[in-house]
């Protein structure tokens, strides 16, 4: 609820300033959008990153934007290859039966007719131009022939399943890398807030000492301290909001296990720029595959291919 109170004032301000942008109160989940969300630096952390000082929390959220991109980027990619393939094998059954054969076709069979089909392009160019040219396409063909001999492909079917199986392992990756994200934001505001109830807790105990009289000296000691007595007080509400017990406060093992899930984000990420080059292979395959079926069906494949350049 204090969120939506706080976008409307937020908006009215806007709004009064003649500028068009809105602030939206809900969550990334509440709104559709399937990406971490970031962590709301505060002024002293937004000062000290304006200074160019690297903050814990900057570097979170810098982390979290690139996970973002790189998730998005893999999604987008997964995706225009599932509807190629899908394209693909929905126009070759209902081509006619003499121009079928029993299977789906052959990538081994296409990405050799797309060698040949290079090949007789580089004719008309010189003999060096040729062999470099040769060469380069020969190190394609490898690279596309050992990704599908090592995951078993052979077929526009298992060239399918083994996207789909990339786009479950991806995205599995991701939900990991959200749950980390999360309780790293946690652990960052439970060090940060233990951290100064801790510092000011001197500071409130000296004012607990002058309650009971010195009314004049209490209320000096009080305004000479208000901004630790502030950060105390706030400490002191989000750390009984969210422990059952503030006597012992584990800000090493809060830290210890911020570092190690770190770690383990770090790792995850790793793998998710795998599975984007993983992915960028598949593309490469299908740019192979894509002019061997020009080359195979010129006609029929040629609108077809026209039409996913246009969507593309």
């Amino acid at each position: 609820m204090w969120r939506k109170a706080w976008a409307d004032i937020s908006n009215s301000y806007l709004e009064r300033a003649g500028s068009t942008e809105r602030i939206d109160h809900r969550s990334n989940a509440e709104r559709g959008i399937d990406e971490i969300p970031t962590v709301h630096m505060g002024v002293a952390a937004c000062q000290m990153e304006k200074k160019g000082i690297a903050t814990e929390k900057g570097e979170l959220n810098r982390a979290i934007r690139k996970s973002n991109r790189l998730i998005k980027e893999i999604r987008a990619q997964i995706g225009n290859l599932k509807e190629w393939i899908a394209g693909l094998l929905a126009a070759w059954e209902t081509s006619p039966r003499k121009q079928q054969p029993p299977k789906s076709p052959n990538l081994a069979n296409l990405l050799m007719k797309y060698l040949g089909v290079q090949r007789e392009k580089s004719r008309k160019y010189s003999q060096s131009w040729q062999h470099q040219h040769a060469a380069d396409e020969l190190k394609t063909i490898s690279q596309a022939a050992n990704y599908l001999a090592e995951h078993g492909i052979s077929t526009l079917d298992e060239l399918d399943a083994s996207l789909s199986s990339v786009s479950d392992e991806a995205f599995s990756i991701r939900e990991g890398m959200k749950a980390a994200e999360q309780r790293m934001k946690e652990l960052q505001k439970l060090i940060e807030n233990g951290e100064n109830y801790l510092q000011y807790k001197p500071i409130h105990a000296e004012l607990k000492k002058l309650k009971n009289g010195w009314t004049n000296k209490r209320d000096k000691y009080e305004e000479a301290h208000r901004a630790e007595l502030t950060l105390w007080n706030a400490a002191s509400r989000y750390l009984h909001a969210n422990l059952t017990d503030t006597k012992t406060l584990p800000i090493s093992k809060w830290k210890q296990e911020y570092a190690d899930i770190k770690e383990q984000r770090d790792t995850d990420y790793t793998k998710l720029k795998a599975t984007r080059a993983e992915v960028a292979e598949l593309q490469k395959i299908r740019k192979c595959v894509d002019i061997a079926l020009k080359a195979e069906q010129p006609e029929q494949t040629q609108s077809r291919t026209k039409r996913h350049d246009i969507d593309r």
